[in-house]
């Protein structure tokens, strides 16, 4: 199986790009893994609504371009079903037993997702009610995808 992370915008701290590198890298015995990334819009400080929807569809046409039509879509959203740790692992495991070659996890940017990658998701994901930067988002999915691996492996992993 492949799994991609498809983010709007880079991250820019180093202490995220090296925790991202320490999962990226425990992850390679499980799974290929691949890490895709679109520039964001800047989004001026008092955007009018108007501007904000054509910064999502802006952002949402080139995460689109990339989502191949084969792919199993999971897309991060607040508004989105809410799994634990083991049913994420659960989920994983039955799309790679259910023959799903590619699994793509997409994180919005600042503003979140448009309206058509939304709609093109299989599933909505939401890791909590409350928003987190996207920078460290990709952080926590990084790592959360690790523990699934492992639980699906029967390894153990910290609780």
């Amino acid at each position: 199986m492949k799994i991609t992370i498809l983010a709007v915008g880079k991250l820019k701290e180093a202490f995220y790009r090296d925790a991202a590198a320490e999962f990226q890298k425990r992850l390679s015995r499980y799974v290929k893994l691949e890490i895709l990334e679109i520039p964001d819009e800047k989004t001026p400080e008092h955007a009018s609504a108007a501007e904000r929807q054509k910064i999502l569809e802006l952002e949402g046409n080139r995460l689109l371009k990339l989502l191949q039509k084969d792919a199993y879509v999971i897309v991060l959203a607040i508004q989105g079903k809410m799994l634990d740790s083991e049913e994420l692992a659960e989920k994983i495991r039955l799309l790679g037993v259910g023959g799903a070659s590619r699994i793509v996890f997409v994180i919005g940017g600042s503003l979140g997702l448009s309206d058509a990658v939304l709609r093109r998701a299989d599933l909505r994901l939401s890791f909590s009610k409350m928003t987190f930067p996207h920078q460290l988002m990709r952080v926590v999915l990084l790592e959360q995808i690790y523990r699934s691996y492992r639980m699906i492996h029967h390894e153990p992993y910290h609780k």
